[in-house]
């Protein structure tokens, strides 16, 4: 089993050197090993129809795994290629060892999902790889294969997300990848959520669109391009069936929307809206008439995140529903009965078309296989998770300590007396899924633990015990931000001094210090941001979700110089950098000084140099304004001047920088980590 995915969550910071006469031989020795934590997102799932032993699991940031016995073992076959998030996989019918694989996540609800560089091919069941195109497509969330000619395939692209973008709708080749076709496009702000194909006439499509567009300050979700479209000619032509009495277009916009096709009496077919709450509706002529089934909120909970759906292979009338629970209707959508047996935050659901017991559902805890009609269901525990950040602490042997996505802070040790990490001895630290785990410095029993919202708990981790040490009590999420007293990033900055023992100071549009261990806080800054009221309403679009995902103008890194005692660098999420020489009295702002710096980027990092007074270096993440370059800078006299120092760093959609470090041995030596 190779290594390499199996650490990219966990030490995705060691990338590259930045100097352009680095020799890059110095990394072809290092030699990695899993350590932990697994049993993570997965967002894409396929199977071998009429055969249960092959299975096929694709990871939100993990890779493509399979297996040829059940489940009992799992192997990673996609660490070669230079993507890691696998969006949609799809097996031809005529042919298994065909296997496509779209690449970048569609489930967005959060700053920061992976994105793909296009689509892959296997022709050998997995064994290896091409890169078919669609590399500007950035995710790609369900791929068709023609069911008896395996050269014909549509794939639906909804784009990066990140602005308009012309390679958003339906793709179409007919010679197996070699050459592809736009069939459909609505506009520069609207992709393909969902596609389905008439199994019995593969000339009749369906795709569901959707208006989405992320940055930093909101996700705006809905648009007049949103709504199901209809193809009864292979995607030659497209209607919209907004003209049939569905929702959709410019007097009733929707925001993310799913389609379902039924397999064994196709003319039954199924659309699922995101409006003010879900709404399903069931159509008997292929999309002639409709008829409004349900409003029912449980099958499309937070609908940029979930609203996906199929429909039984042995029954027209039973529909299963992959949201915050796993639900299903028996009649056809009317009653919705849901829970957790297959998992919790669902996304994909695959239903072996010849054996309607069969069924594998996608979910954030990795993935769930049921042979018996879900009576019940095998849970698969891959070696994957999403890490938001990693620190260590100075015990022998050291520590590793850091957040999961839909998980907890996490502390686990670098190493063990049987020579591998069993995964009981990670365990949790308090915290929640996002933003910071850090050893105290001054003491190793004390693990500080971030979380959504301005969450911060102090947990021992001799006793056990937590305490609640957040700046604010009361609780952000579900308000407009502008009306908010202290606005929280999903991944707000936690920054210890290291010269002061107990002095520890956390990020909100403000610095907040606190001399005595979380027990008091003080504001020791003015606002730091930019503070533009238009950049503090109401997320999520159609149906707002003020869950402190995007939450406009506020800090995203905060750090003490280790050189000079009270020199405080704070960056934030909309372009702002700015600094105190005397620990929070006096503070000046260096934004305008950094040349032909583009606006509205996140501060990602900053580095205070450990050798040279004045030096200090700042990772620039613009992605999410739809700029992809790594942005590296570098100032040797606190700010009043600065160089771009990444230049040579190779360019594609995947090289904004996130991270930048500076070797504690070397001198010069620094690391950039890249998406």
């Amino acid at each position: 089993m190779k290594a390499k995915i199996l650490l990219a969550p966990l030490f995705f910071l060691i990338s590259l050197a930045i100097s352009a006469q680095s020799d890059t031989s110095v990394f072809d020795n290092l030699k990695f090993r899993f350590i932990g934590p697994e049993g993570n997102r997965a967002i894409a799932i396929a199977g071998v129809p009429g055969d249960p032993m092959i299975n096929y699991i694709g990871a939100a940031s993990g890779g493509l795994w399979k297996t040829t016995d059940g489940g009992l073992n799992w192997d990673p076959i996609f660490d070669d290629q230079d993507v890691s998030s696998i969006g949609s996989l799809a097996i031809a019918p005529s042919n298994p060892d065909i296997v496509w694989a779209g690449t970048g996540e569609t489930f967005v609800i959060r700053p920061a999902h992976a994105m793909g560089d296009g689509i892959y091919k296997s022709e050998d069941a997995g064994k290896t790889w091409k890169n078919m195109g669609l590399e500007k497509t950035g995710r790609i969330g369900r791929i068709i294969v023609h069911p008896s000619n395996p050269d014909i395939v549509y794939a639906a692209s909804l784009g990066h997300t990140y602005g308009p973008q012309q390679e958003r709708g339906v793709y179409k080749t007919t010679d197996g990848g070699t050459t592809w076709k736009l069939v459909f496009f609505v506009d520069e702000n609207t992709g393909a959520a969902e596609l389905a194909m008439d199994p019995k006439n593969p000339d009749r499509l369906l795709v569901g669109m959707w208006s989405i567009h992320i940055n930093t300050w909101g996700l705006r979700s809905g648009g007049p391009g949103g709504g199901v479209y209809r193809s009864t000619d292979g995607g030659d032509t497209w209607e919209a069936l907004s003209e049939k009495g569905l929702p959709g277009g410019k007097d009733n916009p929707v925001g993310k929307t799913a389609v379902a096709i039924s397999h064994s009496e196709p003319n039954i077919i199924y659309a699922l809206f995101e409006i003010d709450s879900p709404a399903l509706y069931r159509s008997e002529d292929f999309g002639n008439t409709w008829t409004l089934q349900t409003r029912n909120h449980d099958i499309a909970e937070r609908a940029p995140y979930y609203t996906r759906m199929a429909v039984s292979p042995g029954d027209p009338n039973e529909v299963y529903f992959a949201s915050v629970k796993f639900s299903t209707s028996k009649d056809g959508g009317k009653t919705i009965k849901g829970g957790y047996k297959a998992g919790g935050d669902n996304h994909d659901i695959w239903l072996d078309p010849t054996n309607p017991d069969r069924m594998m559902v996608a979910h954030d805890g990795c993935a769930s296989i049921t042979l018996n009609h879900g009576k019940s269901f095998q849970r698969i525990v891959l070696p994957i998770a999403q890490m938001y950040h990693v620190s260590v602490d100075d015990q022998i042997p050291y520590n590793v300590y850091g957040n999961r996505q839909d998980g907890y802070s996490y502390m686990g040790p670098s190493n063990s007396r049987q020579g591998y990490i069993p995964l009981g001895l990670w365990k949790g630290v308090g915290g929640c899924e996002s933003g910071f785990a850090q050893p105290d410095p001054f003491d190793n029993d004390i693990v500080w633990s971030g979380c959504y919202d301005g969450g911060l708990q102090r947990y021992n981790t001799t006793t056990g015990h937590a305490r609640d040490v957040r700046v604010w009590p009361e609780a952000g999420y579900g308000w407009e931000p502008g009306k908010l007293k202290y606005r929280w990033h999903w991944n707000f900055p936690l920054a210890f001094s290291p010269h002061t023992k107990h002095r520890v100071y956390v990020g909100s549009q403000f610095v907040h210090k606190s001399d005595d261990g979380g027990q008091s806080w003080q504001v020791i800054s003015p606002d730091l941001t930019l503070n533009d009221k238009t950049h503090q309403q109401n997320s999520g679009g159609i149906a707002i979700d003020n869950l402190m995902t995007f939450d406009g103008a506020v800090l995203f890194s905060i750090v003490e110089s280790k050189m000079e005692p009270g020199l405080i660098w704070t960056g934030s999420n909309d372009g702002q950098v700015q600094l105190t020489r005397d620990g929070g009295a006096n503070w000046t702002n260096v934004t305008q000084n950094i040349p032909d710096l583009p606006k509205r980027g996140t501060i990602a990092n900053i580095e205070p140099s450990r050798y040279a007074k004045g030096t200090v270096y700042i990772t620039v993440d613009l992605h999410q304004m739809g700029d992809f370059d790594p942005y590296v800078y570098k100032t040797e006299d606190y700010g009043q001047t600065w160089k771009l120092i990444s230049s040579s760093v190779p360019k594609s959609v995947h090289s904004f920088a996130h991270v930048i470090k500076e070797d504690p041995k070397r001198q010069g030596m620094l690391y950039l980590g890249v998406d």
